[in-house]
């Protein structure tokens, strides 16, 4: 089978198209015949040898890729799944570099969700890796309704399933956004929009004087943002978050890795695309041949919605 293969770290020309032996399914796994694969920042380090070799793995070539959607080919024994079905799922390629990046690709059946109908294979592969982040922020927040929340990096992919997922359960949600990216926040559903750029923690504070609940930060913005967050509130970090808190206020590290069998969040989810409540994005659909072009695109930053590689 086809993989977008890397055979050595490094910028995106080490990635191509390679041959690797068909994954055959276990006792409770899934393989799915990949229709397409997102490409995420992640996906971007793993090949450019940021976490080094997956510890696990059989060696190169290695495959990233976090998310996929595609049909069912096969099941094991206990994985209730029938070929055919329109599933997407969720895959953790760091542990032993087989991601979502092939033709075929075998996974737990507690890490896979039907596609609602209506939803493209293209759209639906861009829900489990920041849909799950989204849903995992908000479940360690544990937010009253009524509540505010502040979002940075509103306009992207992790920071608009927030947006999204917060307004729904009643929260009051702030999201940071650049003048080209205003409108897209405010349909997205934050109620106050405020600019993005190094004084977002002041212009939080002119909007909420007394300080945000909790921010969750996707923007990756670190300490700075603490401003924006009243005594005793809380932060969500995407990443490690390189300084101290300050006034009493928790933060907490949410990695989607929590949520890698977690099917029934998987489900609701994807109900939440069905009655319009989450919206999926696709910023271009870009053959696995030309992953390369993919990760230059991504890397060159600005993209809106998530590149998908198609099989």
């Amino acid at each position: 089978m086809r993989a977008v293969g890397i055979t050595s770290f490094g910028g995106p020309d080490v990635l191509h198209l390679v041959d690797l032996p068909m994954p055959e399914p276990g006792a409770g796994e899934v393989r799915i015949k990949v229709a397409a694969a997102t490409v995420n920042p992640s996906d971007a380090a793993l090949r450019a040898g940021a976490f080094g070799p997956p510890p696990h793995g059989d060696g190169p070539p290695y495959v990233a890729g976090w998310e996929l959607a595609g049909t069912v080919d096969a099941a094991g024994a206990g994985a209730e799944w029938r070929p055919g079905e329109r599933v997407f799922a969720i895959v953790f390629p760091y542990a032993t570099g087989r991601g979502a990046q092939a033709e075929y690709v075998v996974v737990p059946a507690d890490s896979v969700a039907r596609v609602p109908d209506g939803v493209s294979l293209a759209e639906a592969a861009t829900l489990p890796m920041n849909g799950l982040t989204a849903r995992l922020a908000l479940d360690k927040l544990g937010l009253p309704p009524g509540r505010t929340l502040a979002v940075t990096g509103a306009a992207g992919a992790v920071g608009g399933y927030v947006v999204q997922l917060a307004r729904a359960e009643g929260l009051r949600v702030i999201g940071d956004a650049s003048p080209a990216d205003t409108e897209l926040v405010e349909r997205l559903g934050a109620d106050i929009v405020v600019e993005r750029g190094p004084d977002v923690a002041a212009a939080i504070r002119r909007a909420v004087p007394d300080g945000v609940d909790a921010v969750v930060d996707t923007a990756l913005i670190g300490p700075p943002v603490l401003a924006a967050v009243r005594d005793g509130g809380q932060l969500i970090a995407v990443r490690p978050f390189a300084g101290e808190s300050e006034r009493g206020i928790t933060v907490t590290l949410v990695l989607v890795g929590d949520y890698l069998h977690e099917a029934a969040k998987l489900a609701d989810l994807a109900g939440l695309v069905a009655d319009g409540t989450l919206t999926l994005r696709v910023a271009r659909e870009i053959t696995a041949a030309d992953a390369a072009q993919a990760h230059r695109q991504l890397e060159a930053g600005g993209t809106r919605g998530r590149l998908v590689l198609t099989f």
